[in-house]
């Protein structure tokens, strides 16, 4: 069987803004793989692989399918729909990427919809635990450093003195972390990340040429390409009264599900040194804030 990825509905872009404000879910990087690539590599490790079919898997770009589900799909003969627990359409088996008229209802309960900007933060934890076994270092960890996980990485990447590292952290390819900061997996940095002095960050996705300033915080955040944090920046989380964290989705506020839930931020972003950013708020790409400023709302460009 054959496999390809298909680009989300247009009616389901604006859900994911900002993240697919300005480029698709798919090309999105957990480490230094985009989201589309895993998927191939987790269809390439599949029986799907080597059956003999003129038919051809699609899933869409923001589906997330776990191994177990992909080897369940051998059993199916014919055209069929793909859906997850909750009835959501993943995809469809045809032998044309045309939505076939007829066909088998086929359930994957263990899939993941990537269908609101936190939810890749869902699909993160998942691939690190499940998908990432044994440290692999390309790169240099200084003496002083204290890796108390699993680390990935990337080449010319380096582990500055005084970095403590729990959980799993996947780096892509010339990162700077440290001197003096924490890492709580599950953590993916694309390539050319640069954590610096005294921060902090849990369990976080940061795209590639992303910068997060001394005296900072992120946590349970997503940052995009080359977003840039001043020093001093801090990412809330938790709410005072321990409820779901709560998101504004074209006019509606979505309960996210996450008692833990810091920010989602676009593209570019630039924030001034000590920004202080609400729960469950998202920056657009290219925006700003000036010193001080405390994000109480969405900011769109």
């Amino acid at each position: 069987m054959k496999f390809e990825i298909l680009p989300i509905a247009k009616d389901d872009i604006p859900k994911l803004y900002p993240l697919t404000s300005n480029r698709s879910i798919g090309t999105w990087l957990l480490g230094n793989k985009s989201i589309s690539a895993i998927q191939k590599e987790i269809f390439n490790a599949s029986i799907l692989l080597s059956k003999v079919t003129t038919l051809t898997l699609y899933l869409y770009e923001n589906v997330w399918l776990p191994l177990k589900d992909l080897n369940s799909l051998s059993a199916v003969q014919e055209n069929a729909y793909i859906y997850d627990a909750d009835d959501r359409l993943l995809g469809f088996i045809a032998d044309s990427p045309v939505v076939p008229n007829k066909g088998v209802n086929y359930h994957c309960p263990k899939a993941s919809f990537i269908h609101y900007p936190w939810d890749l933060l869902r699909t993160n934890a998942n691939y690190h635990e499940h998908y990432v076994d044994d440290s692999i270092i390309e790169g240099k960890v200084h003496e002083g450093a204290h890796i108390n996980g699993t680390l990935l990485l990337g080449k010319g990447s380096e582990v500055l003195p005084g970095v403590y590292i729990e959980g799993t952290v996947i780096t892509g390819e010339n990162c700077r972390i440290g001197p003096n900061c924490y890492l709580r997996g599950p953590i993916s940095l694309g390539d050319k990340c640069k954590i610096g002095n005294a921060c902090e960050v849990k369990a976080s996705v940061l795209s590639s040429g992303a910068t997060v300033g001394h005296l900072s915080y992120v946590g349970d955040s997503i940052l995009g390409e080359k977003v840039n944090f001043g020093a001093g920046t801090i990412t809330s989380n938790y709410r005072h009264d321990a409820s779901n964290h709560k998101s504004m989705i074209e006019g509606t506020l979505i309960d996210t599900g996450r008692r833990k839930f810091g920010t989602i931020i676009g593209d570019h972003v630039h924030t001034g040194i000590h920004t202080s950013i609400y729960p469950g708020r998202k920056l657009w790409p290219g925006v700003t804030t000036v010193p001080a400023e405390v994000v109480r709302k969405d900011i769109k460009a």
